[in-house]
């Protein structure tokens, strides 16, 4: 019996260590993914709201004769 015990003991001790590490690896992902989302989020609303040619490209440069 005392076998057993021990046995489940370091049974329980593997599978809470691996969902440790493996908590560990998606909370290491969540900045990534945030950063990620915060350039969608920019790309969208550039291709939204394209941006409107400035002045300066609408005038003619001047020709060299």
């Amino acid at each position: 019996m005392d076998g057993t015990a021990f046995i489940v003991i370091l049974a329980i001790a593997g599978v809470a260590s691996v969902l440790l590490f493996a908590l560990k690896g998606l909370l290491d992902q969540i900045p990534d993914v945030i950063d990620s989302a915060g350039r969608a989020r920019d790309s969208w609303q550039r291709f939204k709201e394209p941006e409107l040619p400035s002045s300066a490209e609408d005038e003619e440069s001047p020709v060299a004769a």
